[in-house]
């Protein structure tokens, strides 16, 4: 009975080092962030613009067709504007600088872990994330007439699949991005691809069969799936364990090839 307590101890001081470790390395990312005026622009102006500047582009659409409105188009597109600029494109360029600047490389000469650097650095991009979201709903809801989630749980578990997975993105392509400017240039597939592909500017259900189902493999697009599924209630549960399925897929497959190629030394 009397090693109950110590071993407690012991068992928590475990978990609250590396709390603590990411914790610090957090607040020092975050006060660098605030001090770039190209990221904060990035980060916060860029994800709360974009959806309502395709808002217009949107109300041309025929969506009664397909049981949507205005207003649950605009909202999924705007988590995911959050999702790509605000943790994606952000964090390619924090990654990159941190290296180049071989702060990656003094990093990992200290009791920090490598998956602890990497999610030490992500968290103040995925908590702006996080904020900017609930912020979108609230807009969305009070200017678009946005109802409630009818499945409040899948639009949860949507954003937090999209956070975790576009992490993971952001360290792959930082892999084979040579330098910070460099990092507009290779990040500008992905967003395309998923500004176009996955639903946030054309939702799956307008767009050809054959065509949507090319779509539906994009990284992003099981989000968004879960994300608008959580509001329309559409989405069965074989169509939401799909998405699940897919987004997870890709999610270890990006955590594959972090731990193949992420370099922590500056290219040469």
């Amino acid at each position: 009975m009397s090693g109950t307590p110590g071993g407690g101890r012991r068992a928590s001081g475990v978990l609250a080092a590396p709390a603590g470790r990411m914790a610090a390395l957090a607040r020092a990312e975050l006060t660098l962030l605030g001090r770039s005026r190209s990221a904060m622009v990035a980060a916060v102006f860029l994800p709360l613009v974009l959806p309502f500047s395709v808002q217009s582009a949107v109300e041309q659409m025929n969506l009664k067709n397909v049981g949507l409105s205005v207003g649950l188009v605009v909202l999924p597109a705007a988590i995911g504007f959050s999702l790509l600029f605000a943790v994606y494109s952000t964090l390619v360029g924090v990654f990159v600088s941190r290296r180049e600047q071989l702060v990656l490389k003094r990093l990992r000469t200290g009791e920090l872990r490598d998956t602890e650097i990497l999610a030490g650095s992500a968290l103040p991009a995925a908590v702006t994330a996080l904020v900017q979201s609930l912020l979108l709903v609230t807009a969305c809801t009070a200017l678009l007439r946005v109802p409630a989630p009818r499945a409040p749980q899948l639009a949860v578990l949507g954003l937090l699949l999209g956070l975790v997975l576009c992490v993971c993105l952001a360290a792959v392509t930082a892999s084979f991005t040579r330098t910070t400017e460099s990092a507009q240039v290779t990040t500008g597939p992905l967003i395309l691809l998923t500004m176009i592909g996955s639903g946030l500017a054309v939702p799956l259900e307008l767009l050809p069969d054959r065509l949507a189902n090319m779509c539906r493999v994009l990284p992003l697009t099981p989000v968004i799936t879960l994300v608008r599924g959580g509001w329309t209630g559409q989405l069965s549960g074989g169509q939401a364990l799909g998405a699940v399925v897919s987004a997870l897929a890709w999610t270890v497959a990006s955590v594959f090839a972090v731990r193949r190629w992420f370099r922590w030394e500056p290219r040469r």
